[in-house]
C-alpha cells in the first residue's frame, strides 16, 4: 500500500513498484489508508506511507493502523521534511526506515524499490520464525502427552 496526498507520487510510485511486479493499493489520506488497512481481508506486508498529509502526524497514525492489523507490517515512512524528531519517533514506533523524498542527486524510487525488497525479505524471516516456533512448541506438547498417557 501506498500512502501519499499529491496524486503524482502516487502514480509514479504506482507505475514504478508495478513494474517490479507487485501489487499496489492507494490511499490518498491517513484517513482513508486507515480505513483500508482495517479493512482488508489480509493485511498489506509493506505499507509505504508520507509523513505529513492532513496534518503533520498522519504518518504516525497509518504506522499505528498498520501494526494494530499486523504485528509484522513493514512501514517505510516517506518525508519532503526530513526532521530528525519525526524520523527517530517512527523508528522507535516500529517503522522499518524513513526515508526523504527530495534527496539530491538520489533516484529515491530505486532507494524504495531497495528499502520494500528488504522489508519484504525481513517479514519472511520473521513470519517463519514465528512458524518454527509454533512447530516446536506444538512438538513440544506433543511430547509432554505421550509422556503422560499409558502406552
Amino acid at each position: 500500500m501506498v500512502i501519499d496526498d499529491e496524486e503524482d507520487v502516487l502514480r509514479a510510485l504506482k507505475r514504478r513498484f508495478e513494474r517490479e511486479g507487485w501489487e499496489v493499493d492507494l490511499a490518498e489520506s491517513a484517513a482513508q489508508a486507515v480505513e483500508k488497512i482495517s479493512e482488508s481481508e489480509l493485511p498489506y506486508d509493506v505499507v509505504v506511507t508520507d509523513m505529513s498529509m492532513e496534518d503533520p502526524q498522519a504518518g504516525v497514525r497509518v504506522l499505528q493502523a498498520a501494526f494494530a492489523r499486523d504485528l509484522f507490517a513493514q512501514v517505510i515512512v516517506m518525508t519532503a521534511y526530513g526532521q530528525v524528531a519525526n524520523a527517530v519517533d517512527c523508528m522507535k514506533r516500529g517503522a522499518f526506515d524513513y526515508i526523504e523524498k527530495n534527496r539530491p542527486g538520489t533516484d529515491v524510487y530505486e532507494v524504495l524499490v531497495g528499502k520494500i525488497r528488504e522489508a519484504l525479505d525481513e517479514r519472511r524471516r520473521d513470519i517463519r520464525l514465528v512458524s518454527k516456533w509454533e512447530r516446536t512448541a506444538e512438538f513440544q506438547r506433543a511430547r509432554k502427552q505421550r509422556r503422560g498417557s499409558p502406552s
